[in-house]
């Protein structure tokens, strides 16, 4: 496939894009909080030009407009604390503490185990990330979107981030689906008739009505479909992370905690007899405890200092 490509593809313009995608996935930088905030605009001002007028003219409840609005200024609230707040780095003067944080399982955190790149001891649960290059504690994942690691101090505001984002997006589709269904219903247009191709008479239906809503509103109704897809995409990603947070990992552990990827574990020098050791969760205590240890993270580490 390579081949195929290289005889294609010219080979300079094959080496200005490995540097572009280098640059956009492997380095630190804004291309993606620019591009993040431009949608978000995008979408808030057809929203406003296109769907807030004529809401008001069907005499919707000025609240319910503003809604998506004011999960706007929430969501800008935690995007930024995302970017900005220390994920959880790694030094020389907190090294020993973070050491004691969580215990080590011998099978994906082994003891004594040093970051070849910052000459650091490894606390459990930490990782080094290579595009930030830093160790983090309680690494979950590097994030383009907010150009930061996701660690053991942002993780609350990430996932508060991608709720109110979620509720966002849901809350403008249902403000927009119902202003059609408001619109359908005051015109009475789904009562009426239509001759078609063959010059017969026919009842509106669905398609007919989609149709006509969408030459008569496009604008609206492909934002509607816009945020019907985003709101199911950010919907499953919300309940992955969900379901990460109430049983205390990181998506870091859930994608390397396959028994099979545990069986060949690099970190593991295990003789060809020995048994493979399957990794467990074992810093899962409850459902309040996991989220306390995520939305509380000062308060779980000051009991590990006593």
């Amino acid at each position: 496939m390579k081949k195929v490509f290289s005889y294609i593809i010219p080979e300079c313009l094959q080496r200005a894009m490995l540097k572009l995608l280098h640059y956009l996935f492997h380095t630190r930088n804004h291309t993606f909080i620019i591009l993040h905030l431009i949608l978000q605009g995008m979408i808030y001002t057809e929203y406003t030009w296109e769907i807030l007028g004529y809401c008001r003219e069907l005499e919707f409840s000025l609240y319910y407009l503003l809604l998506p609005y004011l999960l706007l200024i929430i969501n800008l609230i935690f995007f930024t604390l995302s970017c900005v707040t220390n994920p959880g780095t790694i030094t020389k003067a907190n090294e020993l503490l973070l050491l004691q944080v969580y215990e080590f399982d011998e099978v994906m955190f082994p003891k004594n185990m040093r970051c070849s790149t910052c000459d650091l001891r490894k606390p459990a649960r930490s990782k080094h990330c290579s595009v930030c290059n830093r160790c983090v504690h309680r690494f979950d994942h590097h994030c383009v979107w907010v150009n930061n690691c996701i660690g053991a101090w942002n993780t609350r505001y990430f996932l508060l981030y991608l709720l109110t984002l979620t509720t966002s997006a849901a809350t403008m589709a249902v403000v927009s689906t119902v202003f059609l269904v408001q619109l359908v219903v005051v015109s009475d247009f789904y009562l009426e008739t239509y001759v078609d191709d063959l010059g017969h008479f026919q009842v509106v239906d669905t398609v007919f009505l989609i149709q006509y809503l969408f030459l008569t509103f496009p604008r609206i109704v492909f934002l509607l479909g816009f945020v019907v897809v985003l709101t199911f995409l950010l919907g499953g990603y919300l309940c992955f992370a969900l379901y990460l947070a109430t049983t205390n990992q990181t998506t870091n552990e859930w994608y390397k905690g396959d028994r099979a990827w545990c069986q060949h574990c690099p970190y593991m020098a295990q003789p060809p007899s020995a048994e493979p050791q399957v990794y467990q969760n074992i810093h899962s205590h409850g459902l309040w405890s996991n989220l306390r240890e995520i939305f509380l993270p000062a308060a779980h580490y000051e009991r590990k200092k006593k």
